[in-house]
């Protein structure tokens, strides 16, 4: 039977006991204390039907029960999130190519498990019966039994060229989710973004710069990484939703998520296509991205790429289409061959796991920032 969960205290247990039951326990978590952390927010509405109005600091608060029920499901699966992607990575520790690469992969852990706890928090504080039940299932999914409520976190993580192109990806996705949710109306989840945008930058920045020492050191076949990238890249796509999605409009209506350049546009929103906004700008980003890890490849090795938008989606108006990664139509037959090709097989997987083993793999840290 489930444990009712009546007191903060009480999902905080639940919460050590999933930290045990995965074995993010020890030198993985260290003396990190995990806390809520709350900054600032602008104090009006910035958008949507209610704007100009003083942001809701209460459930009691906010004007009608569906748009109670769209906050606390966009913190619900906010939170399922971030405990998913620490289950992902929880087996990495042991081929760790550094020190360094060791305490950055912690380091993200428990800072994702503290996005984790922040959205508990809100779910628990500010809910009710209901917000507890949904803080109580974040630690019951369980992303190696495919039970996480969004596809890219039941995907595994095998080794560290999968962990860094993940975080490359598919923490960039995160961080524009966490922007679109800076400027909430329910002032509480506002405040929330913040410190987790700020701790989502050192995500970024590990994906960003492991991807950059793949590439300076050489070794790792560009075929090889690309079909990583051909991995993740698509399901980056997918969790900005589906096209003409009713509930980001309703979203934007009600104020409780903005567009990700909301400060910035002063145009009027499209709100028919606000998702495909949100990753039309995701994959200028990322572009930009692999573009400037191609200049650290020599120019007579193959280049990296960024899959076409329509290859290999499970959302959307492309969802079970068949496209090539270059974006050619292709029969069923095809198609089945072409993923083989494209994607990480079993053999593939196998040689990245066996270059875990050698040191020279990727290049070691460079002090100070990226490029």
């Amino acid at each position: 039977m489930a444990v009712k969960i009546k007191t903060w205290e009480d999902w905080a247990d639940l919460f050590h006991a999933w930290q045990r039951e995965i074995g993010m326990v020890g030198a993985h978590v260290g003396e990190y204390a995990f806390q809520p952390l709350y900054g600032d927010c602008h104090p009006e509405i910035e958008f949507g039907d209610f704007r100009g109005e003083p942001k809701w600091e209460a459930v009691l608060q906010i004007p009608d029960q569906r748009i109670r029920d769209a906050c606390e499901y966009l913190i619900t699966v906010q939170g399922d999130t971030e405990f998913a992607s620490v289950e992902q990575q929880r087996h990495l520790y042991d081929t760790a190519p550094s020190d360094y690469d060791f305490q950055a992969l912690a380091r993200v852990n428990r800072e994702e498990m503290r996005h984790g706890y922040q959205m508990a928090h809100l779910l628990v504080s500010y809910f009710g019966d209901s917000g507890r039940r949904e803080a109580r299932k974040l630690l019951e999914r369980r992303s190696f039994k495919r039970t996480r409520l969004l596809g890219s976190f039941n995907e595994d993580v095998d080794n560290w060229i999968d962990f860094f192109t993940f975080t490359q990806f598919i923490d960039r996705d995160g961080k524009f989710q966490l922007r679109m949710l800076s400027r909430s109306a329910f002032a509480p989840l506002a405040r929330s973004m913040g410190p987790m945008l700020k701790e989502e930058a050192f995500h970024l920045g590990t994906g960003n710069d492991g991807i950059k020492r793949i590439a300076r050191a050489g070794r790792v076949p560009i075929p090889l990484l690309q079909k990583y990238f051909n991995k993740w890249i698509p399901t980056a796509f997918d969790l900005f939703g589906v096209d003409h999605s009713s509930s980001a409009q309703w979203a934007y209506v009600w104020g409780l998520k903005g567009r990700y350049d909301e400060d910035t546009n002063p145009a009027p929103p499209d709100r028919e296509q606000l998702n495909h906004y949100a990753r039309t700008l995701f994959l200028e980003e990322i572009q930009r991205l692999v573009d400037s890890a191609n200049r650290l490849i020599p120019d007579d090795r193959p280049k990296l790429y960024v899959p076409d938008m329509r290859f290999n989606r499970k959302i959307g108006q492309y969802a079970g289409q068949r496209f090539s990664v270059d974006g050619r139509p292709l029969s069923e037959e095809e198609y089945a061959r072409h993923l083989k090709e494209v994607l990480p097989q079993p053999e593939d997987i196998a040689a990245a796991n066996a270059l875990m083993r050698e040191k020279d793999w990727i290049a070691p840290k460079k002090a100070g920032p990226e490029e």
